[in-house]
């Protein structure tokens, strides 16, 4: 199948998604029509208080979640239509996911997990690393690169995990709270890194964050409640 390549100016178009949790008496409507659009080239935080949805839209933008009702594009692509297999392939090679617990495999070292998009989209174990390597490098970690994750701090594993999201050059990258235990001066370095990238006028970033810290680096500012968006601001004193 010939993919799409996004040529409408939007990374994400969500438009009244619907997500829900449980059955019956037990059902959680997570996402109550959520509209949001990311353009291609652009940095998009989403805020808000906890439980109110953000890291539920993110996981269903990228492809992790379904959703029940509604349409979600990434790059004109609708991921929900896609056969299995079709959408790991799509997500392996266009989408890098900052996971809020990391998500490191334990046995493997810095580098190892870094390499890890490169090898499954194809570039040989040896060279995957030594690329793994340079770009842990870019979030100050070169003096880690064969250290396991236990051997890291909280601060250093989530430094590993973004090298992760960026390894593969995906089109689109989605963090859930990127800089929640790194200091300000390392938290700034990582944002600057993540801003690079979404300059890139074929890409995009949607970032879940309640770090007012880095809201600086926002191209738009989502801010959500209740399962929905309740207004998108080009300034955090719009908020």
């Amino acid at each position: 199948m010939v993919e799409t390549t996004g040529d409408s100016g939007f990374a994400v178009r969500c438009h009244g998604v619907v997500k829900i949790y449980g059955d019956d008496d037990s059902r959680i409507m997570a996402l109550r029509g959520v509209h949001l659009e990311v353009r291609t080239g652009e940095l998009m935080m989403l805020v808000g208080p906890s439980g109110c949805g953000k890291t539920t839209l993110i996981s269903v933008i990228a492809g992790i979640l379904d959703h029940e009702q509604g349409s979600c594009l990434v790059f004109d692509r609708d991921l929900q239509a896609m056969a299995g297999c079709e959408k790991v392939r799509y997500r392996a090679k266009n989408i890098g996911f900052v996971f809020q617990s990391y998500n490191l495999l334990p046995a493997l070292t810095a580098a190892e997990n870094v390499a890890m998009p490169l090898i499954i989209n194809g570039v040989k174990r040896k060279e995957a690393v030594e690329r793994a390597s340079e770009i842990l490098s870019r979030v100050g970690m070169a003096t880690r690169v064969r250290s396991l994750p236990l051997e890291l701090s909280g601060g250093q594993q989530q430094r590993v995990a973004i090298a992760r999201a960026i390894a593969h050059n995906p089109r689109l990258i989605v963090c859930d709270e990127p800089t929640s235990a790194l200091d300000h001066e390392t938290g700034h370095k990582v944002m600057e890194m993540l801003k690079s990238v979404a300059m890139d006028g074929n890409r995009a970033l949607v970032i879940v964050t309640h770090d007012s810290r880095i809201f600086e680096f926002a191209d738009r500012i989502a801010r959500m409640d209740d399962g929905h968006i309740e207004k998108v601001v080009d300034s955090p004193a719009e908020l």
